[in-house]
């Protein structure tokens, strides 16, 4: 990912930590690159929630307006 961050604090609960920390040890992949991953599947899972463009599939399968 090349593109630019922006950086934020976020809150863990020790056992949250302390597993990332020992997926880091034996993956090599940085902890940020997870918390990003996570956040991808959050966004993923409710994206019917988000503002944007209707796609195809969804505007057929809609409910029409009179």
């Amino acid at each position: 990912m090349s593109r630019n961050k922006i950086s934020t604090t976020i809150y863990v609960t020790p056992e949250q930590s302390d597993r990332l920390k020992l997926l880091h040890a034996r993956t090599k992949v940085p902890i940020a690159v997870y918390i990003r991953e996570g956040i991808d599947m959050v966004l993923k899972h409710y994206e019917h929630h988000l503002p944007g463009q209707m796609t195809l599939d969804n505007a057929a399968a809609s409910p029409k307006k009179p």
